[in-house]
C-alpha cells in the first residue's frame, strides 16, 4: 500500500514501464558485478543513449528529446533504484552536469558536448568538493589564472562521483583571490595535459559508483571552456544545487520505499515461535509507522517535483525536500534491517545494501545542517543579520 500519486499522469506511468524493462534486461544482471568492480561498465551508458533515456530536457538539436517535465527523470531515478542500483548514476550525469552546459554553455559548447553526451559516448561529472571545503563552496582553494587565450587551473577535488569513469568534469575554481564568491566554471576534458585522476576511493556504500580524487597541475584551459561568465561560478552553484537537492530527495524517498518493500515480505515469510514475525504487534505497528512517514514525504517530494516543473522550487523547499527525505530513509532502513534480524547484517540481503548506501543521502548535495542552515535564513532566522 502506498498514496496515489496524483501529480503522473499515465505517460508518466507508461514511460516508468519503459525504464523498468530497460533496467531489468541491461542493468539488473549486472549489479553485483558492479559493485565488486567498484563501478558500472561504461556501455550501460551508450545503452541508456540508444533507449533515449539520457538528457532527456535537450533538444532535439542536441540529441535529446525536448521533455523539460522532470516526472520523467522521477521515474527514471526511482526505477534505477529498484531495479538496478543507486550507484549507477544517470542523474548525475543527465540532470546534475549536463544542465550547466545547457544553460550556461554557447551555441558552440552546447553543439560540442551535448549530443554525445546525450548518446551515451562521453560521461560527466563535476567537480566542486575539495579536502578543506565540502559544503562550504566559498572555502575552495583551486584556482586558475587568465593567461592570454587560456586559463591556467591548479588545485585538487576530491570525492568525485564518476571520477574514474567521467570524460568531462565541470570544475569550480577560485578567479578572484581576494573575493568570496569570486569562482569560474571551468570544463576539463579526459586527456588535458596536467589533468590527473588519484585512486578510486572506497566508500561504505555506493559500491557500484566510482568516486575519486582529481588533480590539476597548470592545466590549460581553452577559453571556449569556460562558461558563463569567470567570476559568477558561485551564483551558478547555488542555482544548479536546487535541482540537485531534489534529485538527491527523489532517490531517498524511493531507497526507503524499497527497503519497506522488502522488510514486508520478509516479516509475511519469516516465522518465530510459530507464527509470522508480522504477526507480532510490534512488527506491525514499526511497519505503520514507518509507512506513514515514507507516504507524508513523498508526497512533499512530488510537490517539490510539481514547483520544479512550474519554476517555482526555491532553496528552501529543496533543502527541506532534501533534509526531510533523507533522514527519513536513514530511519526506515535501519529500522527495516532490525526487523530483519541477523539476516539484515549480512551482504546477501539488500537490505544490508540499502543501509549502507542510504549513510550518504544526509551527506552529499550539502549535509543535513547545511539543509537546516539555509531552510532556518529563509524563515527570516540569518545569524549575519542578528548580530
Amino acid at each position: 500500500m502506498a498514496y496515489p500519486r496524483f501529480h503522473l499522469e499515465p505517460e508518466h506511468e507508461q514511460f516508468r514501464d519503459t525504464c523498468i524493462r530497460f533496467l531489468q534486461q541491461e542493468a539488473a544482471p549486472h549489479v553485483d558485478r558492479w559493485r565488486d568492480q567498484g563501478m558500472v561498465d561504461r556501455d550501460i551508458y551508450r545503452k541508456a543513449g540508444d533507449a533515449g533515456l539520457l538528457l532527456m530536457w535537450a533538444p532535439e538539436q542536441y540529441g535529446g528529446a525536448g521533455i523539460t517535465d522532470f516526472r520523467y527523470d522521477q521515474m527514471l531515478m526511482e526505477e534505477v533504484i529498484r531495479h538496478a542500483d543507486i550507484g549507477l548514476f544517470f542523474g548525475l550525469h543527465s540532470r546534475l552536469v549536463a544542465p550547466y552546459l545547457g544553460h550556461l554553455g554557447t551555441a558552440e559548447q552546447k553543439a560540442r558536448w551535448l549530443p554525445p553526451a546525450a548518446r551515451g559516448e562521453i560521461i560527466l561529472g563535476v567537480a566542486m568538493t575539495e579536502p578543506a571545503a565540502g559544503s562550504d563552496l566559498a572555502g575552495m582553494k583551486t584556482h586558475a589564472e587568465e593567461q592570454d587565450d587560456h586559463w591556467v587551473l591548479n588545485g585538487s577535488k576530491t570525492y568525485i562521483s564518476n571520477g574514474i569513469l567521467g570524460d568531462l568534469f565541470i570544475v569550480a575554481a577560485r578567479t578572484v583571490p581576494n573575493q568570496k564568491h569570486g569562482i569560474g566554471l571551468f570544463v576539463v576534458e579526459r586527456g588535458m595535459l596536467g589533468f590527473e585522476r588519484g585512486r578510486r576511493l572506497k566508500k561504505l556504500g555506493l559500491h557500484a559508483q566510482d568516486t575519486a580524487e582529481l588533480f590539476f597541475n597548470n592545466v590549460k584551459v581553452p577559453k571556449h571552456n569556460v562558461l558563463g561568465d569567470p567570476t559568477l561560478g558561485f551564483k551558478y552553484l547555488t542555482h544548479f544545487l536546487a535541482e540537485e537537492r531534489l534529485a538527491n530527495a527523489v532517490q531517498s524517498i524511493t531507497g526507503a520505499q524499497v527497503a519497506w518493500d522488502l522488510t514486508l515480505e520478509f516479516v509475511k515469510e519469516r516465522r518465530i515461535f510459530g507464527k509470522p514475525l508480522g504477526a507480532f504487534q510490534n512488527t506491525r505497528f514499526k511497519l505503520a509507522e514507518l509507512r506513514t512517514q515514507i507516504d507524508t514525504v513523498q508526497c512533499f517530494v512530488d510537490q517539490s517535483v510539481t514547483l520544479l516543473n512550474a519554476g517555482k522550487l526555491t532553496a528552501e523547499f529543496a533543502a527541506e525536500a532534501k533534509l526531510v527525505a533523507s533522514e527519513v530513509e536513514g530511519r526506515v532502513v535501519d529500522e527495516c534491517l532490525q526487523l530483519f534480524g541477523g539476516a539484515g547484517y549480512m551482504d546477501e540481503y539488500r537490505i544490508s545494501r540499502l543501509y549502507a548506501d542510504a549513510r550518504i543521502g544526509r551527506i552529499y548535495a550539502g549535509t543535513s545542517e547545511i539543509m537546516k542552515e539555509i531552510i532556518a535564513r529563509g524563515c527570516g532566522l540569518d545569524e549575519r543579520k542578528m548580530v
